[in-house]
């Protein structure tokens, strides 16, 4: 397999397509080519920021912990955005747990050039704005979400928005994960994942999970997907 540039990889990340070319050729010699492997941790709880991340493709989820090994996913990080956005608050750690849903790639940066980034006057701190302001949105609905809407609509926006940031109808994905994105003990996950089934709009069979009709999942979510995925492409 031939080797992934890092020039290459840049364009993927939305975030740093949309730098000038200028400033994303001074960018270029501090990010690294940084693989997103299913189910590796990015952040733990409390860790010390080191590196910020760009996706180029995959997803990373970040779940909210009870400090008792309970968890809830409250956002979804893709190739729109950046992991690490307490670094660019000016926070050292990182108060989620990040956790790739969705393998793939990204471009990590050291926090320490990257601070120095964003101080040199490129246009870097004003998308990142841009980013957290539609992260923050996504955060504040799932959280809307979570106590309002049945659990099967609930699915189907996490599915329609995982299938957006992955590009495909097809991917891994665990009981155990879908119980902590939804907040439910696993028999909750299986009725949820029943209901899709019989409506011939899902199939899911050995962590395989595969969208079969997506305008009519769209139906079956809430109206969060929609309002979450405006915020994005306002932003």
């Amino acid at each position: 397999m031939p080797q992934v540039t890092r020039e290459r990889l840049a364009p993927e990340n939305r975030i740093l397509a949309a730098l000038s070319s200028q400033e994303y050729k001074q960018l270029v010699p501090e990010l690294e080519p940084f693989p997103l492997i299913f189910g590796a941790k990015v952040f733990e709880p409390d860790e010390i920021i080191r590196h910020v991340y760009f996706p180029t493709s995959g997803i990373v989820s970040l779940l909210a912990t009870t400090g008792q090994s309970a968890s809830l996913e409250v956002g979804i990080v893709g190739n729109e955005g950046m992991v690490g956005v307490s670094a660019f608050m000016g926070v050292k750690t990182s108060p989620t747990l990040a956790v790739v849903q969705g393998a793939g790639s990204a471009l990590r940066m050291k926090v320490g050039p990257f601070r120095k980034t964003l101080e040199n006057g490129s246009g870097l701190p004003f998308l990142l704005l841009s980013y957290t302001h539609s992260l923050l949105t996504q955060i504040s609905q799932a959280a809307v979400c979570n106590r309002f809407h049945p659990i099967d609509a609930r699915l189907a926006r996490w599915l329609l928005m995982t299938r957006d940031r992955m590009g495909a109808e097809e991917f891994r994905v665990t009981q155990e994960f879908l119980s902590n994105m939804l907040g439910v003990r696993r028999e909750g996950v299986n009725r949820a994942a029943g209901i899709l089934q019989r409506k011939n709009l899902i199939s899911y069979s050995r962590g395989t999970l595969t969208i079969l009709k997506r305008a009519s999942l769209e139906a079956v979510a809430c109206e969060c997907y929609k309002i979450i995925k405006d915020e994005y492409r306002r932003a």
